[in-house]
């Protein structure tokens, strides 16, 4: 074996070690014990808790049992995070392989009942997560959120160091639940790159953050905005939204664009679903065309701003 490939060897080594040590941090501080789901009444607990979160439309769930079982069966990663002391199911986690040649887990649905709320069990979760995928020779998961859920975008951001590589309009169709409330399924599709010292940072409790005031001392300009009402306001004309465009002669000389989202979509929802529906298509417009024309989202301000890249070195 050449020095070359013991140096990668070790190097493996390092990483899933790191990833299980992580892992099993994160697990003890949220006071769970986190396994691989594989009995039919396991799967069926899973099932019964997403159905808690979502409430799905008619009591339509989430998840059938049998293709649950089909794709555990299968190899596929189906784990829970169970309460130390009760033993509750307070989180699970579904995901399916993608093509054989990206090497790459998807995670479908990712959830944490209201028992288990405020103890950073789906951290905990994704950890081990990530620690199973490295264990099987898996560098990346990708999975889908809403950009518009101001905390879903922190989390998987910045606390886990994933990042958008496409945006997905109306992906799942419309969905009646508790959480999309009838409206336009739009997504941000990330993925996960494992073995980055971006993740590897965050799994250990130190991910990087931005800051809006930041980003504007040094020049950002806002793309989208809150209004006095809460709705939407555009800061550049939507015909000149592409990287490609705005790092060339376009709107704006600068380098990096600031994209907020509401403080909360999912009240906004019921209260005011015109609203939502206004922010909806807003993020879309400007998201979308950053993201298609070479656009980076390289990070995000906790109170609700993407940060945007239009060229050059990422911060």
């Amino acid at each position: 074996m050449t020095p070359d490939v013991l140096a990668e060897a070790a190097l493996t080594d390092a990483v899933l070690s790191e990833a299980g040590e992580t892992a099993a941090k994160a697990a003890k501080a949220a006071g769970v014990v986190i396994r691989e789901l594989d009995t039919l009444d396991e799967l069926g607990a899973m099932i019964a808790l997403f159905d808690e979160i979502w409430a799905p439309e008619d009591g339509n769930s989430s998840l059938r049992l049998d293709l649950l079982r089909a794709m555990t069966k299968a190899g596929n990663y189906a784990a829970g995070a169970f309460d130390l002391v009760s033993g509750e199911l307070l989180g699970a986690c579904i995901g399916f392989f993608g093509p054989p040649a990206h090497a790459e887990l998807h995670s479908h649905i990712a959830g944490v009942g209201p028992a288990g709320l405020g103890r950073a069990v789906g951290f905990a979760l994704k950890l081990h997560q990530r620690s199973w995928c490295l264990r099987h020779d898996i560098r990346a998961i990708a999975w889908t959120y809403d950009p518009l859920i101001r905390r879903n975008g922190y989390f998987n951001l910045v606390k886990l160091g994933a990042r958008p590589v496409e945006y997905l309009r109306n992906f799942y169709g419309t969905m009646d639940d508790a959480i999309n409330g009838g409206t336009e399924t739009d997504r941000v599709l990330v993925r996960w790159d494992l073995c980055s010292e971006l993740v590897a940072d965050a799994a250990c409790g130190q991910p990087r953050q931005s800051s809006f005031a930041a980003e504007c001392e040094r020049g950002a300009v806002t793309a989208l905005s809150a209004g006095p009402d809460g709705l939407p306001v555009p800061g550049l004309p939507t015909d000149v939204l592409s990287a490609a465009d705005l790092t060339a002669d376009g709107e704006s000389g600068a380098r990096t664009l600031l994209i907020g989202v509401p403080a909360d979509i999912e009240a906004m929802r019921v209260s005011d679903p015109a609203g939502a529906a206004a922010w909806r298509a807003a993020l879309r417009d400007v998201l979308s065309p950053l993201l298609s024309g070479g656009g980076r989202v390289t990070g995000f301000d906790r109170d609700g701003w993407y940060v945007v890249s239009l060229g050059g070195d990422v911060r």
